[in-house]
């Protein structure tokens, strides 16, 4: 049976093992999804829609079985009624990024920021960064005019004034904080964890429990060598970065690796309710079509096999 695994820079994890050719010494007949390949969405106005590809392309001829994303697409899933279950997480990553504004700009706080324009990645666990900062301020999605951007991207939008705050992420907040005075508006740490995440469709857990059982382990394995092997492991994203025409700097890369934790944890109480609380807050704010109980999504048994995958690395 072929096993088709999404992946993309953004989840470090599963970038780096498609290099490594763990996961082939079990499922020899993996395929590797870029997800960066995929037919891509219209853009949409982050005022008013949440993009769900990464989600919706579980479910589609062209998708995959497996994915990992940060914070809100499994949310995103579950809102637009895709059966997906979690598989794991990893420890907190609250040094991966924050909310961020000139020293200049005269914005000293979040509530600040009623009518000014927020660059986001949309649909990114930036997302629920935005919406838990605005909720803490007593704002809401409505009270800020939303600018989608890319995960990495924003920061010249920022320097050049048509942004007034914006989500940067490691490492590409790094060259933005070397150019200029930065004001933190609001950090990752103590406003939410942040892991990194994998899901599947609860179809492929159910009926194929070796296969996924077997991509836990290679993650396990793999993540335990990024740890041991940053600056090997940023190589890969230079390159990728290089191959695309583009420039990277290996030892923004080295460190941004170096400060986020790497390995696989069974999902916990405390995780699901903070998705609870991104799910609740993304239907109030009319960002999804309908509310959703995220512990609906939980097989307890994925929890076991997890935690045996990582007693065993």
């Amino acid at each position: 049976m072929s096993v088709r695994v999404g992946y993309f820079p953004h989840n470090n994890s599963l970038f780096v093992l498609r290099h490594r050719g763990i996961l082939e010494r079990t499922l020899p007949d993996v395929e590797w999804v870029d997800l960066r390949s995929l037919p891509q969405p219209d853009p949409v106005d982050p005022a008013t829609a949440l993009p769900s590809q990464h989600s919706d392309w579980l479910f589609t001829d062209i998708g995959y079985d497996f994915i990992g994303t940060g914070f809100t697409p499994p949310v995103t899933a579950l809102g637009n009624g895709r059966d997906i279950v979690y598989v794991g997480i990893s420890e907190p990553r609250v040094e991966n990024g924050r909310l961020v504004t000139l020293a200049s700009s005269g914005i000293e706080s979040v509530a600040d920021l009623r009518g000014k324009r927020v660059g986001v990645a949309h649909g990114s666990w930036q997302t629920t960064l935005v919406l838990f900062a605005l909720d803490n301020a007593g704002l809401s999605w409505s009270d800020i005019e939303p600018v989608d951007t890319g995960v990495h991207d924003g920061g010249t939008a920022l320097l050049d004034g048509e942004l007034d705050a914006w989500v940067g992420a490691y490492p590409s907040l790094s060259a933005v904080e070397a150019t200029a005075d930065l004001r933190t508006l609001i950090a990752t740490d103590g406003l939410f964890s942040h892991p990194s995440l994998w899901f599947t469709r609860r179809d492929f857990a159910e009926n194929h429990r070796d296969a996924l059982t077997a991509i836990i382990d290679a993650l396990q394995e793999s993540d335990a060598w990024i740890s041991e092997n940053p600056r090997a492991a940023a190589q890969y994203f230079v390159d990728d970065v290089i191959a695309r025409g583009g420039a990277a700097d290996l030892d923004a890369w080295e460190a941004a690796l170096r400060g986020r934790p790497f390995g696989l944890n069974a999902v916990t109480d405390a995780f699901l309710d903070e998705q609870q609380r991104a799910a609740d807050l993304l239907a109030a704010n009319r960002l999804l079509p309908s509310g959703v109980r995220v512990r609906d999504a939980v097989l307890p048994w994925i929890g076991g096999v997890v935690d045996a995958a990582k007693a065993g690395v």
